[in-house]
């Protein structure tokens, strides 16, 4: 089925699309192949998420800067923050924009989908609004110990209107019992056979650990296990620097510290040779999650041998911070997307470890899962189903029942199963 062409004509039709599906099914890929055919097409396209990570996933921008929304968290807060009325340039930025892409839908809360609505009936928005996610994956975050409350849960959903479109086809394995234990886990699912097959995955950890990727649940427990392992390799220390262009003189270093972060570029990429990294893009060489070894360092690029035994010479790539805004073109003003700054930095990281969050569109084949730090709905989820080859998934025995690792928010789940089957 050609998702592409009938997503584009619906959305050209105003038809707004809901886009889902589990993990690996490609929404990404069609997300950004959307995205191109628009802007082929000479259209102006604001991409979107509620988060800085998942914006930098599509090149684009948080919704609350997008949307001049501030700090709010919901309608009260907007105007209490003296931020209900919609500035001129908003509104005029609002109004040119002929699609609107929302990634990671499952994160936006209700409150924040109705300001989100708010702003684009001040604004008169005719455009199409495509929104792309699953509810079984990342829930939104929320403030102290608030009821955790989806976009699905607004009315603002209803109002949009959303033609549900669900992929169900997974690119990142083949293995067909795999696929049905990932149905399984991402339904929060767990009986007697489930439980037995998760046992299979608690393997004796390998004497060499560098040949596998530990997904962990916090920062500072991947960040120390990089850390440790990385000495034990008895070589000279390389440390990449990024470089930071500027294209706006006020742009603040904290912004793009913040965007670094954001996007999984390091500020200083240590390496050393025969260290194990993954790929952090995609490129016509080589895949985001992809895993290889450093060969080389010069002054100017890195090698990295893959697993087939090519090696690919690596240079610095540029992520680049975007903004819309008004500018005279040929003596007419016009909106129009540029650079605030860009960042240069070679597109890998070590391997040794990475957190689930960071995770997210990777496809990784050796890979150690911390079942003990998994603390959230459809966590474990997430990062069970990063793994592209089943019979290099390692499990560490968890504490506790496996039922109390495997579970989801009920609501996300009914929802799931009323609009997506």
């Amino acid at each position: 089925m050609n998702y592409l062409k009938i997503i584009s004509e619906k959305l050209q039709n105003k038809q707004n699309i809901f886009l889902t599906g589990g993990a690996g099914v490609g929404k990404t890929t069609i997300t950004k192949n959307i995205i191109e055919f628009y802007e082929s097409e000479a259209k102006k396209v604001a991409k979107l998420a509620s988060t800085g990570m998942a914006a930098t996933l599509i090149n684009g921008q948080t919704l609350h800067s997008f949307l001049d929304l501030g700090i709010s968290s919901d309608l009260d807060e907007l105007e209490r923050n003296g931020k209900s009325e919609i500035k001129k340039k908003v509104k005029k930025l609002l109004s040119s924009m002929d699609l609107i892409v929302i990634d990671e839908i499952s994160m936006v809360s209700d409150t924040l989908l109705e300001m989100i609505q708010f702003r684009l009936n001040q604004a008169g928005f005719s455009g199409s609004l495509l929104v792309v996610g699953d509810f079984l994956q990342l829930p939104p975050v929320v403030r102290g110990y608030g009821e955790v409350k989806f976009a699905f849960e607004s009315e603002s959903w209803e109002d949009f209107d959303f033609e549900t479109i669900t992929l169900t086809h997974i690119y990142r394995t083949d293995d067909k019992e795999f696929i049905e234990l990932l149905s399984s886990v991402r339904d929060g699912y767990v009986d007697e056979n489930i439980h037995n097959n998760l046992n299979n995955f608690i393997k004796p950890l390998p004497e060499d650990k560098s040949e596998f990727t530990f997904l962990f649940g916090k920062n500072n427990s991947a960040a120390l296990h990089n850390k440790e392992q990385l000495e034990f390799i008895d070589s000279e220390l390389f440390v990449k620097k990024a470089q930071i262009i500027k294209h706006k003189k006020s742009t603040k270093d904290l912004e793009v510290e913040r965007f670094m972060g954001d996007a999984r570029i390091e500020q200083e990429l240590a390496l050393k040779i025969d260290a194990p990294v993954l790929f952090t893009r995609n490129a016509w060489n080589y895949f985001n999650g992809e895993r290889g070894v450093v060969v080389n360092v010069d002054n100017s690029f890195v090698y990295v041998q893959k697993s087939d035994g090519v090696v690919v010479k690596l240079e610095p790539i540029s992520q680049s911070k975007s903004k819309w805004s008004e500018k005279s073109v040929n003596g007419k003003k016009e909106i129009v997307e540029e650079n605030i700054f860009s960042v240069y930095q070679y597109p890998i990281k070590l391997a040794f470890a990475i957190t689930i969050h960071k995770s997210q569109g990777m496809s990784i084949e050796d890979l150690i899962i911390q079942t003990n730090e998994i603390f959230a709905p459809s966590q474990f989820y997430v990062a069970i189903s990063r793994s592209s080859n089943p019979k290099r998934l390692n499990l560490i025995a968890p504490s506790t029942q496996w039922h109390e690792i495997v579970f989801v928010n009920n609501k996300a789940l009914d929802f799931v199963k009323a609009h997506t089957c």
